[in-house]
């Protein structure tokens, strides 16, 4: 096969040794490489330039954790203005009784404050994490703040005044004595031992009740006494209530004269559901007879 071609203004002839069936196959295969590079070039930029074909728009590990975290930080901070609006309500109630002037003790606005303004940007940005750990220590800051506000609600607005911190009563609702105060038979090796206080059976779970106002000095296990409550009543005056099942009061909480504070049990050294039942003066024992039989102040 032969072709000629116009070069220059002058014929050129070449020789072409191809048969028509290779010549066919080759202007083939030509065309279908050149439509395949033209349809790559034409659709380059549809392409997600991301490798990972189609997840460009689904979030990263970091930032899912870190809307996590966002959401855990506005929580506590709504958590801790709620807090802040209870306190707050408690403070007024506290400076209009004491007749304490709005100007020098408003709780709805914020305290004075003020010094030289110094930028700086060289300052360490906190992280959510550190962020989210100091507002659970200021949680916790916040709640002793609240107890101690209750206590002094308490104490200003009279709750626990002469009549209900008076010692009279026994600490239960039902059942019977049956242990006096003085020397016994010990219960577990039979020797002569000196019992500090007086036993009050039952049936368990049976109510367990402040005998006087207070505050509780003492809630949880304490050798020989198992789960015991503690309440001090002022004037060198405490009471204790051992072996119970369950403590329903801790420590800081203000209680009233016949208020339920734990669930009869037989929890540290003892034989059976009781409340063993202590009358401290000046922190020594003192038998407690006398007050159980007395009753309470109209």
């Amino acid at each position: 096969m032969s072709l000629t071609l116009l070069y220059r203004g002058k014929n050129v002839r070449f020789s072409m040794k191809l048969n028509k069936l290779r010549w066919l196959s080759a202007l083939t295969v030509f065309a279908l490489i050149s439509g395949f590079i033209v349809h790559l070039i034409a659709s380059a930029d549809d392409v997600p330039q991301n490798p990972i074909y189609g997840m460009s728009n689904l979030p990263s590990i970091d930032t899912a954790k870190e809307n996590s975290q966002v959401t855990a930080v506005t929580m506590k901070l709504a958590e801790l203005q709620s807090q802040v609006l209870r306190l707050n309500a408690l403070g007024d109630r506290l400076a209009e009784e004491a007749n304490i002037p709005d100007n020098e003790f408003n709780f709805q606005q914020s305290p004075p404050s003020g010094g030289p303004m110094v930028q700086s940007n060289e300052g360490k940005q906190e992280s959510l994490t550190e962020l989210l750990l100091s507002i659970t220590a200021l949680e916790k800051t916040l709640q002793h703040e609240e107890k101690q506000l209750k206590m002094l609600e308490s104490v200003s607005f009279g709750h626990h005044i002469e009549n209900t911190r008076y010692l009279s009563g026994r600490p239960i609702v039902k059942g019977w004595l049956s242990s006096f105060y003085g020397i016994r038979k010990d219960p577990f090796n039979g020797k002569a031992a000196m019992h500090k206080g007086v036993d009050f059976a039952g049936k368990e779970n049976a109510d367990i009740i402040a005998t006087a106002s207070g505050v509780v000095s003492w809630a949880g296990d304490r050798y020989g006494y198992g789960k015991l409550i503690e309440i001090n009543h002022g004037d060198g005056l405490k009471t204790r209530y051992g072996h119970n099942k369950v403590v329903q009061v801790s420590v800081g909480d203000v209680v009233n004269k016949g208020q339920v504070i734990a669930k009869m049990g037989s929890t540290g050294r003892s034989t059976g559901p009781h409340v063993h039942y202590e009358i401290l003066r000046n922190n020594r024992q003192i038998d407690p007879k006398k007050y159980v039989y007395r009753k309470a102040k109209e």
